[in-house]
């Protein structure tokens, strides 16, 4: 009887210590976002799904409209010219060269974004885990997550999807899309 009453306080401590721990997650959402904030529900750019489907590649729309993750050791992950990474959703800049590094991760790191309105962050519980998923500010399309083991100044990681981006090198024209081009 008493194994009994020790197990179940053990299990009721486990329980009350996991919650606590998921409540304690201290990535500062930016903005409006984050806990007990109500995210941001229109964006400058609405498209419908078969709208999305046509301006996007079959894994571009997987990664910004499904919420996926590319597999380890995409196109920019090892890949440090000079220049900004904008979302292949809103062609917005959302990262540039110069907060890039190498994370080891497999997947492209930035330890902050090309400027504080080109992102939202909001919580993601999916998979048992509490995160911050990181998407463009004027689509919401999804970008990748953000952690909290990134290098000084921020201490963040921004672990971006290769797919998600379109580097444009320094100096050159940002990327358009085709029916803009007209």
């Amino acid at each position: 009887m008493k194994g009994k009453i020790i197990l179940i306080s053990g299990l009721v401590i486990i329980l009350i210590t996991s919650f606590f721990a998921a409540k304690s997650h201290t990535v500062a959402p930016q903005q409006d976002q984050g806990p007990g904030k109500k995210k941001k529900e229109k964006y400058e750019i609405q498209l419908t799904e078969e709208e999305w489907k046509e301006r996007l590649t079959p894994q571009q729309y997987y990664i910004l409209r499904e919420q996926g993750t590319e597999r380890r050791g995409g196109k920019y992950d090892k890949f440090y010219e000079e220049g900004t990474y904008y979302s292949a959703a809103s062609l917005q800049p959302v990262f540039s060269s110069e907060t890039k590094y190498n994370s080891y991760s497999g997947w492209p790191a930035f330890w902050k974004p090309v400027s504080d309105t080109a992102i939202e962050l909001r919580k993601d519980t999916s998979l048992g885990m509490v995160r911050w998923e990181v998407v463009d500010s004027k689509s919401g399309s999804h970008l990748g997550h953000v952690f909290e083991d990134g290098p000084d100044p921020t201490g963040l990681r921004y672990c971006i999807n290769s797919d998600a981006l379109i580097f444009v090198p320094k100096g050159e024209e940002p990327p358009k899309f085709k029916k803009d081009d007209n």
